[in-house]
């Protein structure tokens, strides 16, 4: 996540995030699953102005970045810059209290007590209902833009205890970098030392549910462990990081869209060096050996209709 308040209007980075492995350990009596996971940030952001309003009021506009929709966004380098965002605003991105942004703010104010108000605009790149965490990374930008607009002092790991009250995949996008998730997504142990990884990465025209995933998941009855891939990613092994991707949800994914399976026989045609679904879907990526070898598989992906083809990079 990355803050620029060198203007009037603060502007923060959300990054989207892939899941190099995701394992489903038991379910749990509050209705969520216990997980572990190993997720890392991209540089496919989303981006939130924040101005302070005096008058206590809070305003958010949701807005699609020209040339992106909801559903489809033709292959680019997902690196952007902070131009004009300015585009028509689109139904499907909620502005109220449905939207995560808005609920981030509220939180913060009521457990500081701040009066203050938020003229917010969101302006979007990351495909929604695709496993990439958007909606979380919005709403962990909106915690560390209040905190800085509003003068509040709160440490990371106060906002984190926040962010999980909001949702699973909050603290991990306010602790920055890769990291291993568990619990329910909320307990974040970042790692040190992991070099840039290269990715294309696609999704399709329709999204899933994520409690329509973990309710036609099972969990593990051996669970695969993390340590064989953490020890790749430190060694910058980019052969064995490919071979040791896993998300135990893609099975349950391809269960409820035929998407899934095309987009993994697409991937393995191409001399990816691993590939796998992120999260509980829609998206797809591959591992790349460099932004070279991930803009030539992108290209191919493209041309064989696979939708939306990003190329992407690992970021901090």
């Amino acid at each position: 996540m990355q803050i620029d308040a060198s203007s009037a209007e603060l502007a923060v980075q959300a990054p989207a995030k892939l899941n190099l492995f995701f394992e489903v350990l038991a379910k749990r009596s509050d209705g969520f699953h216990e997980i572990e996971t190993l997720m890392c940030p991209i540089n496919l952001y989303d981006t939130l102005y924040f101005r302070e309003e005096p008058g206590g009021q809070l305003e958010l506009k949701c807005q699609w970045v020209p040339g992106v929709s909801a559903n489809h966004n033709s292959q680019q380098d997902a690196r952007t810059s902070s131009g004009d965002e300015a585009d028509a605003e689109i139904e499907d991105l909620p502005n109220g209290d449905e939207n995560l942004v808005v609920r981030a703010v509220k939180l913060l104010r009521e457990r500081t007590g701040v009066r203050a108000g938020a003229s917010m605009r969101l302006a979007k790149r990351i495909p929604i209902a695709s496993g990439l965490g958007g909606g979380s990374s919005d709403a962990a930008a909106a915690l560390a833009a209040g905190n800085e607009v509003w003068g509040l002092g709160l440490s990371p790991n106060q906002l984190a205890k926040m962010g999980a009250e909001l949702g699973s995949d909050v603290p991990f996008f306010l602790a920055g970098g890769p990291a291993i998730c568990r619990g329910r997504g909320e307990r974040v142990e970042t790692i040190a030392g992991v070099g840039t990884l290269h990715f294309v990465m696609a999704r399709p025209p329709v999204g899933l549910s994520t409690a329509a995933v973990y309710g036609a998941c099972r969990p593990a009855r051996q669970p695969r462990k993390i340590a064989p891939l953490i020890e790749a990613l430190l060694q910058g092994n980019l052969n064995e990081i490919g071979r040791l991707l896993w998300n135990q949800l893609q099975p349950a994914a391809e269960r409820l869209t035929p998407w899934i399976g095309r987009l993994r026989e697409a991937f393995a045609r191409e001399d990816v060096l691993g590939h796998q679904m992120s999260g509980s879907g829609t998206s797809c990526f591959g591992l790349c050996r460099d932004a070279h070898h991930a803009r030539r598989i992108a290209r191919r992906l493209e041309a064989g209709g696979a939708g939306s083809v990003f190329v992407v990079q690992s970021c901090r």
